[in-house]
């Protein structure tokens, strides 16, 4: 902080203050009259009325926050719960299927028929599985993927090294995403 040097002549030490206030704004003559109690008490309720404002949208918008952080908790809570709905409707009607036939099996079926009955049964599975974004994985002639295949074995096969000879169990892609990797013998290098 640096000082000011007073001055020695009382006429310029007053110049000085005078200026000093006049830089701040206000004027020496308004810090002389008095102020109004009845304006302050008026400015003060408004100030005070303003604020209960402000307090109440706050809280207003603090318990809005809270209903919709809530909310979305819910939904999402619901989503994982009910994400198959659709799948699990489309797999009754398999299930349906399969009871038929097994009923019709005991009441003089024949082999065509039950053949038949798992045939359309299988297209309804598949079909749920397309719906659900199920695809099958058969990697017969492909290089092998360890995130997509699971060898079981090596043998020996006129085919490039590491590429799926036979598939034993296919596997299931969600997606994408493997469902469950399918179980490949392996050409030997």
């Amino acid at each position: 902080m640096s000082e000011t040097p007073l001055p020695q002549d009382p006429q310029q030490a007053a110049d000085t203050s005078s200026s000093a206030v006049d830089a701040a704004g206000a004027a020496p003559e308004a810090a002389a009259q008095p102020l109004d109690p009845a304006a302050l008490v008026a400015r003060v309720a408004e100030l005070e009325t303003e604020l209960a404002a402000k307090q109440d949208a706050w809280l207003r918008a603090v318990a809005e926050a809270d209903n919709i952080r809530r909310r979305s908790a819910e939904e999402v809570l619901k989503a994982g719960k009910f994400a198959v709905e659709k799948f699990s409707l489309d797999l009754v009607a398999v299930k349906d299927s399969l009871e038929a036939a097994i009923a019709a099996n005991g009441a003089n079926a024949s082999l065509e028929n039950l053949a038949s009955g798992v045939e359309l049964t299988l297209k309804q599975l598949v079909s749920a599985f397309d719906k659900a974004g199920v695809t099958e994985v058969n990697p017969v002639g492909e290089k092998f993927d360890p995130h997509r295949h699971q060898a079981v074995g090596m043998v020996p096969a006129d085919q490039e090294p590491n590429t799926v000879v036979t598939v034993l169990q296919k596997g299931y892609v969600l997606n994408d995403r493997v469902l469950r990797p399918a179980m490949v013998t392996v050409a030997q290098g």
